[in-house]
């Protein structure tokens, strides 16, 4: 399915439900994705703040994007400035949620919610997140499935986040098996193909 939004409009709208999607996994306590492992893990390391640390491991990942010739876009560098406030603004509108079902509940809805944001912003061709442009990338070169691709990356970097100091927790778990077979669905519904497609070319409407 082709969306009828303008790569813009697919690029703020998927961004702004990655944020709403994270700041519902952050709700449940049960977890954080394992980018964000790492990037605790990083932290414990160093004695630097969370920020500064994301920000390392984003520049690093950007770095890898050059041997597979994984080009950035304005999308690339929205990505990095709008998912932090979009999920902080969504934070404070969460409901209360009593018991370990529906926080389970909660945490897999949000799952869906950002592997839906991540497939409709990627789709806008305008340059992917520094994490999901790798995925992407590694995709197109390797030809393996993009879902294989991610849930390899994701348990990659789990396991180094959590051997630097970083929490996990079952939302962590369920993220890294998750969201690739998740995202790839969603990139087929929005008609994206990480083996042949650059996510920094617009597509003609």
């Amino acid at each position: 399915m082709k969306s009828k939004i303008k790569p813009i409009g697919r690029l703020m709208i998927g961004l702004y439900l990655v944020g709403l999607g994270l700041a519902m996994m952050i709700h449940t306590g049960l977890g954080v994705p394992p980018w964000d492992v790492l990037t605790q893990g990083l932290q414990h390391q160093t004695g630097l703040s969370f920020g500064v640390a994301a920000t390392i491991i984003s520049a690093i990942v950007l770095m890898l994007w050059i041997p597979i010739k994984q080009k950035p876009g304005i999308g690339t560098l929205v990505n990095a400035m709008a998912i932090g406030p979009f999920a902080d603004w969504n934070a404070p509108f969460m409901p209360k949620l009593d018991g370990f079902g529906w926080n389970l509940l909660w945490l897999i809805l949000g799952l869906v919610v950002i592997s839906m944001g991540s497939g409709l912003y990627i789709s806008a061709h305008l340059g992917g997140g520094p994490r999901d442009g790798l995925m992407v990338g590694l995709t197109r070169v390797s030809g393996w499935p993009f879902w294989l691709v991610r849930t390899l990356g994701e348990a990659i970097v789990l396991i180094t986040g959590w051997a630097l100091g970083g929490t996990a927790g079952l939302g962590t778990a369920l993220f890294a098996i998750g969201i690739g077979y998740f995202l790839q669905i969603w990139m087929k519904v929005f008609g994206f193909d990480p083996k042949v497609a650059n996510p920094n070319t617009v597509v003609p409407e």
